[in-house]
């Protein structure tokens, strides 16, 4: 989270493991495609556990700062492992958090074009089905295609360059102005 430059792409790690991994190859596909992008790796975030206590001890200094990066870039891929068949917590936490910020936290989602990744060890279909829900319950315009990729079957160039070109044709919606 060191750039304060908006990106047309903002990659989300929520592992740092083969998601980090994942996710750096989507930042340079995109800087192949034309696009600029960086790389969020959610693991390095000081978000404590959220809980209604822990907000009343004010706000983690990394959630203003995350909050202003998610604002700030138009496109987000997310790049996440499946955990015990559903999403991985590091990201569960983060949207926790950021929905306790300010009035309207949908705004942050609201129309946002996002694409969906996993590298996991398991099936990763949970983990792309349970985030598609959540994204789209929360408004998100969310890429049809998604990459699922394991030992087995690693991602493809072309494959993360076809999700890229789809996602970077979608536009954030310009609701409720």
């Amino acid at each position: 989270m060191s750039s304060s430059t908006p990106v047309d792409v903002l990659v989300l790690a929520a592992s740092n493991g083969e998601n980090l991994k994942l996710a750096e190859r989507f930042a340079d596909e995109a800087r192949k495609l034309g696009s600029s992008a960086e790389v969020l790796d959610l693991t390095l975030l000081d978000l404590p556990l959220y809980r209604p206590k822990a907000e009343k001890n004010g706000s983690p200094a990394d959630l203003a700062r995350l909050h202003e990066r998610l604002m700030a870039a138009p496109h987000w891929v997310i790049c996440a492992p499946e955990y015990n068949g559903s999403i991985p917590p590091v990201f569960s936490n983060a949207v926790a958090w950021l929905s306790v910020q300010g009035d309207d936290f949908r705004a942050l989602f609201n129309g946002r074009p996002v694409a969906m990744a996993t590298f996991s060890g398991g099936g990763g279909m949970e983990l792309l089905l349970s985030l598609r829900i959540q994204l789209t319950h929360l408004g998100a315009q969310v890429v049809g295609r998604q990459l699922l990729s394991n030992f087995a079957k690693p991602a493809k160039d072309d494959s993360i360059q076809d999700l890229l070109r789809r996602l970077m044709q979608m536009q954030p919606l310009a609701l409720g102005t």
